[in-house]
């Protein structure tokens, strides 16, 4: 290890809090005593370790660092000043409207890969880029900024498990144990033992040190880029709010400016301008890439029945013949929402992430950080443990591709805890979201590869039982669109449905019209973007509605509708699921629900 200049580290650190104290202050607001108990760990990361050109921040051979502790944004705009990335003047627009300089880091900042700040996220997304590393075949680092106080989210060790079961050596995890949280102190206290207990049960080597002590701080840093086939996690103990006698560990101080900001700033040895030269990173070669193919997606002859669920696995595993960047994640039910398909043909490709939700969709967003194309699949039931980190994926702009196999009561004897009801009103307000629900086979195909190209956050939802193939291969299914199963001229209601609920539709439809009652049916296979067009165009011929959706009344497709149509004012009758379900047949499911087509049926002769 080269000799550092210690008295430089010392100074950049106190000019760090005074920038951190500065920002708050011009703000009104902000968490300075959060970023000054961690300035001297990201002086010497910054100014010894880090591998970063900021005049590129896409170049891949850059390290990677997120703050999983976004409420210390104060302290990483002052690093982004100290090595010369922002401004004086931007510094003190933190928090203001129009400001990259967010309460929280966000990707309007070229230098951050994901919007943190819901604590327990930037390890679990940290462990997804280095995963990618991997793939890629190149040495950059990943750095994780940690508190103490998010340390006790189960999502931190879903994510310690894997990356120890996985020798993540690329990955280093400093936690800024200051001991005090929002309302007092933390579970362990100063304790680092009790955490280093923990990360080395599952594989992690672990150093504890003096967090204010930048010898210490160095040699650890050190450490860790030495470290082989395991991770390192850092466990600095740091007073909060240090360096200023008002703040220094106190309780009652947390996410609040300082009330005599000039005199923290004399304290602390008055304003600096030192500049940090981050260590621009070694020629590397171009991450490596799988090679891309020709794109021939499995064809379903009409009138055929085959489960939504099997068509995703097949054409998942179709795309990733045709594209190298697709990758693919499973929460340990491959066999059920059959991306085990993916896994046989791709084993480079695919990642068991088990039965951890959380790290499965956080390891998406973090292999997205790279450019991969990641479909993460479980049951729709249980991405609702998960939905913090879609929400952040959201906030974060991260294109990801969620699938939600196992959707309503049609899954039959298992009953309501393994029935996703809720999940199209969980990711409908997502934002800049993409929801999807096919009905055949065909259909699902075609959508699973339309996904590959979309941005943000997009959701495939899959059904367990086989359904009737009612489009021909090859079709086309635009996102936004929808078909139009039947219509005339005659028709005094429209059936809206989507998914297992389309064929009740159908069926419903062909018993009206034997007793010459005429109704157009309408598949909106597209949740969100909504096709508003069609379905306008249906309000105002037929002035009814009829909505059938195998989910919760709640926030799925039947809102969806009523959202589309509300200012044409047609009469809109919901049907879906309300009472709470049992073990029954998949057939006798839709009938208690009243989803089937006895139900469709009786409602429209309610309705007219």
């Amino acid at each position: 290890m080269p000799e550092r200049d210690l008295h430089y580290l010392a100074e950049l650190a106190a000019q760090l809090r005074v920038d951190s104290v500065r920002a708050a202050a011009a703000a009104g607001s902000g968490h300075p005593t959060s970023s000054m108990s961690a300035a001297d760990l990201m002086a010497v990361l910054f100014a010894c370790h880090l591998r970063y050109d900021f005049a590129d921040p896409g170049n891949p051979a850059n390290d990677h660092l997120i703050f999983s502790k976004g409420h210390a944004s104060p302290l990483l705009y002052s690093l982004y000043k100290a090595a010369g990335a922002v401004d004086d003047e931007e510094l003190l627009t933190f928090r203001k409207r129009g400001s990259r300089l967010e309460g929280h880091p966000t990707p309007r900042l070229p230098w951050v890969d994901v919007a943190t700040g819901s604590l327990g996220q930037g390890l679990p997304v940290g462990v997804g880029v280095a995963l990618a590393a991997r793939l890629e075949r190149l040495p950059y680092r990943v750095w994780v900024l940690c508190g103490d106080s998010e340390l006790a989210e189960g999502s931190i060790w879903e994510a310690a498990e894997h990356a120890g079961d996985e020798g993540l050596a690329n990955l280093t995890v400093i936690v800024d144990v200051n001991r005090l949280g929002q309302r007092g102190p933390t579970r362990h206290g100063w304790d680092t033992g009790a955490y280093a207990r923990r990360f080395g049960a599952f594989g992690w080597h672990t150093i504890e040190i003096d967090g204010h002590d930048p010898g210490q701080i160095d040699f650890a840093l050190s450490d860790a880029c030495n470290t082989r086939r395991r991770p390192t996690v850092i466990l600095a103990k740091t007073r909060k709010g240090e360096g200023v006698l008002e703040v220094e560990n106190r309780e009652g101080a947390h996410g609040k400016a300082l009330k005599d900001p000039d005199k923290a700033v004399e304290e602390l040895g008055g304003v600096r301008d030192l500049r940090v030269e981050v260590h621009r990173p070694d020629e590397a070669p171009a991450p490596f890439r799988f090679d891309d193919g020709a794109l021939e997606l499995p064809a379903y002859k009409t009138g055929d029945s085959v489960a939504t669920r099997t068509a995703y696995g097949e054409a998942l595993a179709a795309l990733g013949a045709a594209r190298g960047d697709v990758v693919a994640l499973d929460g340990e039910v491959g066999d059920s929402t059959k991306t085990e398909l993916f896994a046989e043909a791709f084993p480079e490709r695919f990642f068991q992430m088990y039965i951890a939700e959380q790290q499965l969709v956080a390891a998406a967003v973090g292999l997205q950080v790279r450019g991969w194309k990641p479909y993460a699949a479980t049951f729709a039931a249980f991405l609702t443990r998960a939905y913090d980190f879609v929400r952040m994926a959201g906030v974060s702009g991260a294109s990801i591709r969620l699938v939600g196999s196992h959707a309503g009561v049609a899954i039959g004897e298992d009953g309501p805890s393994q029935m996703g009801l809720e999940d199209l009103a969980m990711m409908r307000p997502v934002h800049g979201s993409t929801v999807l629900y096919p009905c055949d086979a065909n259909q699902a195909a075609a959508l699973v590869a339309e996904m590959a190209d979309l941005e943000g956050v997009s959701y495939l939802r899959t059904t367990r039982g086989a359904t009737p193939v009612i489009y021909e291969p090859g079709e086309r299914f635009p996102v936004g669109g929808s078909r139009v199963l039947r219509r005339s001229a005659e028709d005094r209601v429209t059936i809206v449905a989507a998914g297992v609920t389309v064929h009740e539709a159908l069926a419903a439809a062909d018993e009206l019209a034997a007793a010459d009652v005429p109704v157009g049916v309408i598949d909106l296979y597209s949740i969100k973007p909504v096709d508003a067009a069609a379905l306008a165009e249906a309000a105002t011929t037929t002035g009814n509605l009829i909505t059938v959706e195998d989910h919760r009344l709640e926030g799925g497709l039947g809102d969806a509708v009523l959202e589309a149509v509300s200012e044409l004012g047609p009469r809109v009758v919901q049907l879906g699921v309300s009472g709470l379900p049992a073990s029954a047949t998949p057939e006798e499911q839709l009938a208690d629900a009243r989803i089937d087509r006895r139900a469709i049926v009786a409602a429209v002769k309610r309705l007219l």
